[in-house]
């Protein structure tokens, strides 16, 4: 079953809630947060890191440098650099290493200026290193509240900094917009983002900055959130202007015109009460040819959009692309990939800008490849669609219609009546992780994946045509705990597939393509050398020949990776660097080809040059063994109430059907002394400072007892598959 199930895989993988349950959490501080509060004017001068709006802009003059998080404004993510090329990268080694002491998933796009690097890891630590040497300049802890993680989707991952006017910018896990002096990593300041702190809102993604301004999303909407997305005052760190995605109670003022607009396409229900969804949470991009600003909107809460709009409906601006201009904020134009989503198909992955011939005219382009399948070419100036071709096997519609610009979907698409394997699945043909476009060849390298999903609707549902809301637990309209069951009880499971593509966005063709063995792989970097560079879940950082795909190079980190790799220069010498941490598939499947499983997860910066040679040492493989454990006191009728209830709140951090892949401790695996203080831990929080903070306001004692003995069931269960197996 496992490696077909989804989207939990995703940066939920990299969470740790339950830490101590094998071995020391990689930070036990409980120190107060620093005082939340809106920002205070301050004398700042700017000695480093002195970049604006006219230097990103010309990054190619300065190629030794990584300016923003795609490189420059147009975040194609090509290096110019090509001193590593096809003919030394067989002399490529590593430089040096940086422990980073993080046990979650990496994420994040270093930034280089002027030799100093700088990047964030989990919790929003922000480091400061000299990019030759690893020498640490300073590191800056927002001291964010640990036991905030049970209320963030997904985990206390981070995808990065902006470093901008001798600034740099990093958004909280719990929401709040950080501002940091360069130089010494001092604070600033901090401002709150957050409207509404009954709800669970959360940032992973990294901020933009451009026109004196810094943009920032959030997360959660699978917690029930309302999307938006706040432009805020570089310098004093006062709001601009914030655009809502979806409408709110349509009783109630609209706070922007295109709300209004908005609410047409909502049609019955109360969606507003969930929340709607609709999250920024990793795409934005600025364009300065217009003067505009692009961004990637999330899916529908809950995913049903029978639930969400039981009438029909759009559902803007759910799954779409949306231009709003950068200095007021005012929308342009919009393009919705995915209208009426009902699989969480999101359009927030990367968008990266472009100029090229199409159809005989030189046009401005956006182009994505969002969760949908579909790979889309948009002119930017007014949204017009170019062309949308699929990248991956598309079960959920047959194609894209260009005069409409909108999918037709097949009859498989509708899992109203029926439970039906859908492809792809919630977690996407392509997800979060970098693209990269070389102009020069017009091809676009990325990961895609092959990851289908049985979908069905709640039994709740299924039978009440309602979904009510459940404060602090993920409200889909699907159940994941009868879903893990169905995919055990149903053959014939399409299989999960991982690739890197070497695709022409105007064709629809592939020039290359090479397989990998796991689904959940890093992001890309091309370069001028003829490279593409990539980490995997199989932890090897590879370099791949950009005209044909063969592999010229890898190196064996030990530790599998999402984040994206970077190149940048010191002096004569060329570095690729890259963040390795990461998690395998929880669900089992091609489980144990990760290194995340095989060794756990230790994250690490890794920094390579031609020559380079320091070693990384193998480290021991873990045990992987489930004890030999005694049934728990429990009715058939406790385990399947335990099944759903832990489903419905513990699997977004410890994996469906309680498989961990190696970036967190394996709950079939607790030792003797963690059984006996299952209660204590789960009701009373006595492991939040590590991030489990207590669900005494979800569960009683007896459903805790449910849950543990549903725990303790799939491990005998799973033992004995085990052992049974030859």
């Amino acid at each position: 079953m496992g490696s077909r199930f989804w989207w939990i895989a995703l940066p939920l993988l990299a969470v740790a809630a339950f830490a101590l349950l094998v071995t020391e959490p990689e930070d036990s501080s409980t120190a107060d947060p620093p005082p939340r509060s809106e920002p205070e004017p301050a004398v700042f001068q700017a000695t480093t890191a002195l970049v604006d709006d006219a230097r990103i802009n010309a990054a190619d003059t300065e190629p030794q440098n990584w300016l923003a998080y795609g490189r420059d404004y147009y975040e194609q993510r090509f290096s110019p650099l090509d001193s590593i090329n096809q003919e030394s990268v067989g002399r490529l080694g590593l430089a040096w290493v940086s422990e980073l002491a993080s046990s979650f998933a990496l994420q994040s796009t270093p930034i280089v200026v002027d030799g100093i690097i700088y990047f964030s890891t989990n919790w929003r630590r922000v480091h400061a290193l000299d990019a030759a040497t690893g020498e640490s300049r300073w590191v800056y802890d927002p001291q964010t509240p640990r036991e905030f993680l049970r209320k963030a989707c997904c985990g206390p991952v981070n995808r990065g900094v902006a470093v901008y006017g001798g600034r740099v910018y990093v958004a909280t896990l719990d929401g709040f917009l950080v501002s940091i002096d360069a130089s010494n990593g001092k604070e600033l300041w901090r401002v709150d983002t957050i409207v509404d702190r009954t709800r669970n809102y959360s940032i992973t993604g990294a901020p933009r900055a451009a026109k004196g301004k810094i943009f920032i999303g959030n997360g959660g909407a699978e917690f029930g959130v309302r999307g938006y997305v706040t432009a805020y005052d570089a310098q004093s760190g006062d709001q601009v202007w914030r655009f809502y995605t979806v409408p709110g109670n349509p009783a109630e003022p609209f706070e922007h015109p295109e709300m209004e607009l908005a609410a047409t396409t909502w049609k019955g229900g109360e969606w507003w009460n969930i929340g709607g969804g609709g999250t920024v949470w990793n795409s934005i991009v600025y364009d300065p040819d217009f003067d505009q600003v692009y961004l990637g909107v999330g899916n529908g809460a809950p995913w049903t959009r029978t639930l969400r709009s039981p009438g029909g409906g759009d559902n803007l601006f759910l799954a779409s692309i949306v231009a709003v201009d950068a200095d007021t904020g005012s929308m342009n134009w919009y393009y919705q990939t995915t209208p009426g989503d009902n699989w969480d198909y999101t359009a927030v992955q990367d968008m990266m800008l472009a100029e090229m011939d199409v159809d005989g005219a030189r046009r401005k382009v956006l182009m994505q490849a969002p969760k949908n399948g579909f790979f889309y070419v948009l002119d930017r100036e007014d949204g017009e669609l170019l062309r949308a071709n699929p990248f991956v096997t598309t079960t959920w519609a047959s194609h894209v219609d260009m005069a409409s610009g909108r999918p037709v979907e097949t009859e498989q698409s509708d899992y109203s009546e029926r439970p039906k394997w859908i492809v792809p699945g919630p977690l996407g043909g392509h997800n979060w992780q970098a693209m990269s476009f070389d102009a020069s060849s017009g091809l676009v390298y990325f990961p895609a994946q092959q990851n289908p999903l049985l979908y069905a609707m709640s039994d709740e549902v299924a039978s009440t045509g309602v979904l009510k809301r459940n404060p602090g637990q993920m409200n889909l309209g699907i159940e994941l705990g009868r879903i893990a069951q169905l995919i055990d009880e149903t053959p014939g499971a399409p299989e999960a597939v991982g690739y890197l593509k070497a695709f022409d966005p105007l064709t629809g063709k592939e020039a290359w393509s090479v397989e990998h063995p796991h689904y959940w792989n890093g992001g890309v970097m091309a370069s001028a050398g003829g490279l593409v560079f990539q980490g995997d879940a199989l932890g090897y950082l590879s370099a791949y020949a950009s005209d044909r795909g063969e592999r010229l190079w890898h190196y064996n980190t030990y530790t599998s990776m999402v984040a994206p790799p970077i190149s940048y220069q010191v002096g004569t010498t060329q570095y690729v660097a890259i963040l390795a941490g990461g998690a395998g598939d929880n669900f089992g499947g091609h489980t144990t080809d990760t290194a995340a499983y095989r060794y756990g997860s230790y994250g690490k910066l890794l920094v390579f040059k031609l020559d380079g040679s320091e070693e990384l040492p193998e480290p021991f493989e873990l045990d992987k063994i489930i004890p030999d454990l005694k049934p728990l006191s429990a009715s058939t009728e406790d385990i399947d109430r335990g099944n759903k209830l832990y489903h419905e709140a513990c699997a977004v951090c410890h994996g469906v059907n309680v498989k961990s892949a190696g970036a967190m401790p394996d709950l079939r695996m607790m030792r003797t002394q963690v059984h006996d203080r299952f209660a204590q831990i789960v009701l009373e929080g006595t492991l939040s400072n590590q991030g489990m903070a207590g669900f005494a306001d979800l569960f009683d004692v007896s459903d805790v007892q449910r849950i543990h003995a549903y725990i303790n069931d799939r491990a005998i269960r799973d033992r004995a598959a085990a052992l049974a197996t030859p």
